[in-house]
């Protein structure tokens, strides 16, 4: 499997992929990032020593105490950091519950489908990907290559489009009418297939929340096809997608009938697992 730049080399879009680095903000630069790495460490001091006042940080940093003041300040003021009973001391805040839960949440989501996916893979010989919204793409958390699939590209870790890919449609469809919206500006095209009009868009993601599962056939590149459903929670929001994916030749019109059917079954299973519906 091709990544997304080379899917736009192989369809004919040969624009060079800009530097983000060149154009980055001077708050990512400079003494931004050496802020970003001083905020961090004192996280880690406050993760090992439990509580600590500014002194004690300025010194484990190497910084003035009006530095770490500073820092302690947007810090709090995120929640990451609170301050104790004792006023000038600091420990860990809430809002680090916050970051860790939905790091759990995505950990329990991987753990409830992998055998799922095992079995999904095994029953198609097809590729099983697990995927949840990131920002404005979706990223892949877990992977398990069916018998078919000889040596498949890792996509753990990495990111892909929303518009262009079954996982992303089923995660779009997932959201408001309202946060829709904020998705559908700068489609780009990654093949003739990829759906990349607002009106055409929108019309697909309604018919995916009315069928219950997504397909992409030669979107994201020539020769791909892939079925996705959604995964939800306790309280019925889509919090993942697992998707089946091979080459288009393999997957016939026959078997992705087939393949829906399985990957709504393993879907709905793992949503089970998480609490959503009945059996």
């Amino acid at each position: 499997m091709t990544t997304p730049v080379d899917a736009s080399v192989a369809s004919g879009n040969t624009a060079e992929v800009p530097d983000e680095t060149a154009s980055a903000p001077a708050a990512l630069t400079g003494q931004g990032v050496q802020s970003v790495d001083r905020a961090l460490a004192i996280l880690e001091v406050l993760a090992r020593r439990g509580e600590a006042g500014v002194t004690e940080i300025a010194a484990e940093l190497d910084v003035h105490k009006s530095t770490a003041f500073r820092l302690m300040v947007t810090l709090e003021a995120h929640r990451l950091v609170e301050q104790t009973v004792e006023r000038g001391r600091y420990r860990l805040g809430v809002g680090i519950l916050r970051l860790a839960g939905a790091t759990t949440a995505r950990l329990d989501v991987v753990q409830e489908a992998r055998p799922i996916g095992r079995q999904l893979a095994e029953a198609t010989g097809e590729t099983v990907n697990l995927a949840v919204l990131s920002e404005r793409s979706a990223l892949y958390l877990d992977q398990i290559a069916g018998s078919s699939a000889l040596q498949p590209h890792n996509w753990v870790g990495q990111h892909i489009p929303l518009h262009a890919t079954s996982n992303g449609k089923v995660l779009l469809a997932g959201l408001s009418d309202t946060a829709l919206e904020e998705f559908l500006d700068s489609l780009t095209t990654y093949t003739p297939h990829t759906i990349t009009e607002r009106s055409a868009l929108r019309a697909e993601v309604a018919q995916v929340r009315e069928q219950g599962y997504a397909l992409a056939i030669d979107e994201l590149e020539i020769g791909l096809t892939a079925i996705a459903a959604p995964i939800r929670n306790t309280q019925g929001d889509v919090v993942a997608s697992i998707s089946v994916s091979g080459p288009s030749f393999r997957l016939t019109a026959a078997r992705v009938e087939e393949a829906i059917r399985l990957v709504r079954d393993a879907a709905m299973e793992a949503s089970h697992r998480l609490g959503w519906g009945h059996r």
